[in-house]
């Protein structure tokens, strides 16, 4: 019967830190979060939305298993507290429990892995994309090329003291925002001129490092009309905080417009000289 409790204690351990280490990833501030929200940003990709999906899976599933736990630790405290046991078991092996608590653990670690890496290989990498953007990671600013359109341009935070507050947001808001058309598949090539950073868009579902001297891939496909938000979330420095990300998606017509605009304003624009520092409210 002790090693009932042990094992008791254990699981309820065990998916205690899971579950808490669920939660914290869940409700660590995203992008742009809403007054009062509870619960992961609205998903925008098809990525997003399995992930979503998975989480919600994994919710039942760790709720099922917790309720379980209780009702057996409760069990076993009425079961076999001392009064009603004056006399305890020395019984010091139980063969079919031993059984079950290494069976019903990896069964549930399969039920777990199957959809798991589903969903992570789907996400990997973009299968016949529709469209290729090279991202490179600056202390502190993004460069966005499009190499199928020849366009090169690079997107800063715009500073506090320029923000408008009926449209923009501070820490959020770049003067240049990633455009991409609703419904494409874009595969996304990450790099550093630098430190290591990280591309994070949380409403896609995208997190990928960019690493100085390696190109890292991953893909995207925004389905809604509208701009999302993200961040560097790997500490690059001092600015770290000054490397905002925007994501545009814009119908089928308006990207063709933004494009043509885009061929003319990045062709003639001459290269930017703007320290990172001064991007941001001293």
């Amino acid at each position: 019967m002790e090693k009932i409790r042990e094992l008791s204690s254990s699981m309820a351990v065990f998916f205690g830190v899971a579950f808490a280490t669920f939660a914290s990833c869940l409700f660590s501030a995203s992008a742009e979060m809403k007054p009062w929200q509870l619960g992961v940003p609205e998903p925008v990709s098809p990525v997003a939305v399995r992930i979503h999906e998975f989480h919600d899976y994994l919710l039942w599933l760790i709720t099922a298993i917790t309720i379980f736990v209780l009702a057996l630790l409760v069990y076993v405290c009425v079961r076999f507290k001392a009064s009603r046991n004056p006399n305890p078991s020395k019984t010091t092996h139980n063969t079919t429990i031993e059984v079950l608590w290494t069976v019903v653990p990896v069964l549930i670690l399969v039920v777990v892995a199957v959809p798991s890496f589903k969903t992570l290989y789907y996400g990997d990498r973009a299968v016949d994309p529709d469209m290729t953007i090279k991202v490179t990671a600056n202390q502190w600013y993004w460069t966005y090329e499009y190499p199928d359109q020849g366009i090169t341009f690079d997107s800063y935070m715009v500073p506090e003291k320029e923000i408008d507050p009926k449209t923009q947001t501070y820490l959020l808001s770049v003067d240049n925002p990633l455009v991409v058309p609703v419904g494409k598949k874009v595969q996304v090539l990450v790099t550093s001129n630098d430190v290591m950073h990280s591309f994070y868009v949380p409403q896609a579902v995208v997190q990928i490092y960019g690493i100085a001297g390696r190109t890292n891939e991953t893909w995207m496909q925004i389905d809604k009309e509208g701009t999302v938000y993200g961040q560097c979330n790997q500490i690059c420095g001092i600015n770290h905080s000054a490397m905002p990300i925007a994501v545009k998606a814009l119908s089928a017509e308006k990207y063709q417009e933004w494009l043509t605009e885009a061929k003319v304003k990045f062709a003639s624009a001459a290269p930017k000289v703007q320290i990172a520092s001064n991007s941001i409210s001293n």
